[in-house]
């Protein structure tokens, strides 16, 4: 009995850190300038935002841009740190994007999570789904990975050219432009 009680308190604590993490304001930090957040898109290779109306996760980038969501999800699982439950790791210049360690799979409004497992073979779907994956073209995630999970994950797949800070409005304002083609002379 006495164990059954500790487990309870065990679990009460771990749901209420996991909560009142959802509640925390994500913003970027104050010292990071516009231009500061662009190289940090651009870094990460993708631009992502919550889309709570449409239940997912939308991660907007080039091919090759989306593949940088795979590798941050293998480095994730080889990661030892991040072997126990509720480990997390934020990414993107505002930290919005979360991967977290979890029992089961699925995705939420607060992280895209699961077992190292299950996070290693996230990052074999979005692999696959890519490799068929034509430019304008968007690739949804979610009953693969996590049937009964309410949100998903929406890889919406732009051109080669495509720059990942562009894409955020609210707060840059579509501000860049899309570098010219090569030419070969």
């Amino acid at each position: 009995m006495r164990s059954l009680t500790l487990v309870a308190i065990l679990f009460a604590v771990v749901l209420f850190l996991y909560r009142r993490r959802a509640l925390a304001e994500k913003s970027p930090a104050a010292q990071l300038t516009t231009e500061q957040i662009k190289q940090e898109w651009r870094k990460l290779g993708f631009f992502c935002e919550l889309d709570d109306q449409n239940r997912a996760w939308t991660l907007t980038g080039s091919r090759a841009g989306l593949l940088r969501f795979r590798d941050i999800l293998l480095a994730y699982v080889a990661d030892p740190q991040h072997a126990v439950q509720s480990a997390y790791q934020h990414y993107g210049p505002y930290g919005s994007l979360e991967v977290m360690t979890w029992p089961a799979a699925g995705f939420d409004s607060q992280s895209i999570r699961g077992t190292v497992t299950d996070l290693a073979r996230l990052a074999g779907l979005v692999q696959t789904k890519l490799a068929a994956a034509k430019p304008e073209s968007t690739v949804v995630i979610r009953q693969e990975f996590a049937p009964d999970s309410v949100y998903g994950l929406r890889l919406d797949v732009r051109d080669d050219f495509f720059d990942p800070a562009s894409a955020d409005r609210d707060r840059l304002g579509a501000a860049t432009k899309r570098p010219e083609p090569k030419v070969k002379h």
